[in-house]
């Protein structure tokens, strides 16, 4: 999915909830600006307009914001999520009550720009690792209620998504391993996971080479997660692994300076928590037009 990824946000009952939480959170009891200085009668067309380079993400959200707003307002999308964007490049245009596009402006900002900065993020570490066979990851590092929109505008941005949540994937870390038992009772904890949720992989964290090697030895092991591990570390592990077993994740302190040379060990998957807790919202504004030299 690099690119030029494709991504269609659904205004699922989730998304539709947190729509209409963000809109009575800031309407509350009514546009007081709009409904006392601008005309109810007054038309108005308007442009949301990127003032950055990025990648742009959630435009069905924001047209979703503007429709519910006002059922009559027309919207037309220009530039559909998954799009890199330059300065001055129209990604939407409004038009119906001026009333109703100045209640919904800031709303549907608020989704675009989040969702774009996200994908953003995400397209400069895919960019960085294009060539390499490494896919980068998100985490469940979102904003709560927010998680199936921001991994929808990661996969926008060219990534791939890890687990949705603590039900999809069983990821047995170093805090579910201080019971005693050894390897013998991590072997038969994971044949009860294949029998009773064979939906669900499962993936061990080693943050050192002997428990990768242990672990190769498992049945039924998808992903090992290679936690903080050096990159002569990942290497070694990739060739412990050899051509086939599970897939190997690397993990810990990804940042844009490194996850090139990381790539470049032969890891399966690079997950970034980067890319959802630390992106920064895309420059995007709304640019009302003079509708008197409208054609």
């Amino acid at each position: 999915m690099m690119g030029g990824a494709r991504y269609v946000f659904a205004v699922d009952e989730t998304t539709s909830t947190l729509i209409d939480l963000a809109l009575a959170e800031d309407i509350g009891s009514g546009d007081v600006t709009s409904a006392y200085f601008v005309p109810e009668d007054r038309e108005a067309r308007g442009l949301i307009v990127a003032k950055a380079d990025g990648v742009v993400a959630g435009v069905e959200i924001a047209e979703e914001v503007f429709k519910r707003v006002d059922e009559n307002t027309s919207v037309k999308v220009l530039l559909e999520s998954g799009n890199h964007v330059s300065p001055r490049a129209y990604v939407m245009e409004v038009r119906g009550k001026a009333r109703s596009l100045l209640t919904a402006e800031r709303v549907a900002l608020n989704f675009l720009q989040r969702l774009s900065g996200v994908a953003t993020k995400t397209r400069q570490f895919v960019e960085l690792t294009e060539g390499t066979g490494a896919r980068i990851l998100d985490t469940r590092k979102t904003t709560p209620g927010w998680r199936s929109l921001e991994k929808g505008a990661v996969l926008a941005g060219g990534g791939t998504n890890h687990r949705m949540g603590l039900y999809d994937r069983a990821m047995v870390k170093d805090n579910h391993l201080v019971a005693e038992g050894g390897m013998s009772a991590l072997q038969d904890a994971i044949k009860r996971v294949r029998e009773e949720k064979p939906g669900v992989e499962i993936e061990l964290e080693a943050d050192r080479l002997d428990q990768v090697e242990a672990f190769l030895k498992l049945d039924g092991v998808d992903y090992i997660l290679l936690d903080n591990m050096d990159n002569e570390s990942l290497r070694e592990a990739v060739a412990m692994r050899g051509d086939k077993g599970p897939l190997l994740e690397a993990s810990g302190g990804v940042t844009l300076e490194t996850v090139a040379d990381i790539a470049r060990t032969g890891v399966n998957f690079i997950s970034v928590g980067a890319v959802t807790h630390s992106a920064v919202a895309l420059d995007l504004s709304l640019e009302f037009l003079d509708q008197s030299n409208d054609a």
